[in-house]
């Protein structure tokens, strides 16, 4: 176990947060990880590291895994000018991941508060659900109730859309 999932496992030790751990090999688009999942109870979330245009804002999209993702209903709605991609280093620079493991859990590592995270409301439907620990050998199931428990500690905006 690295650095940066240990640091995932921590956090939530101290907030009282239960979770299961499932390993897996390393996956890298949610398409790869659904044959690893089958037997995983709750929902499965994609995510996606944006920013904007100017790139100084940067957004943290956190979706039920089945849906896609509107860039520019997205932008309009989040009122940010157009949406792309963020980069590698962009990535590594503000959440300390890599392309594979994005997770709401990077936003520990955003000393700075400057990723907005971008949730859909509708995984606040389900009871559990499901992200990597910073890393994408594993997936670790938390009640939806204890995630947003773990972003109000983060500090970081949060919107719901």
């Amino acid at each position: 176990m690295n650095e940066a999932e240990c640091k995932v496992y921590d956090v939530l030790d101290e907030l009282s947060i239960n979770y299961v751990k499932h390993e897996h090999p390393p996956v890298y688009t949610v398409d790869e990880a659904k044959k690893y999942w089958k037997d995983i109870e709750g929902v499965h979330a994609k995510n996606l590291f944006l920013r904007n245009n100017k790139g100084n804002r940067h957004y943290l999209v956190v979706l039920e895994e089945n849906k896609s993702a509107d860039l520019s209903g997205l932008s309009e709605k989040l009122g940010a000018g157009k949406l792309s991609f963020a980069s590698e280093r962009r990535l590594a620079e503000h959440l300390g991941l890599e392309t594979g493991a994005v997770s709401p859990f990077g936003l520990i590592n955003d000393h700075k508060k400057a990723v907005i995270a971008v949730i859909d409301r509708d995984l606040a439907k389900h009871e559990k659900v499901n992200f990597h620990p910073n890393v994408n050998t594993a997936t670790i199931t938390v009640a939806y109730k204890d995630f947003d428990k773990f972003l109000k500690n983060c500090g970081n905006e949060v919107v719901l859309i």
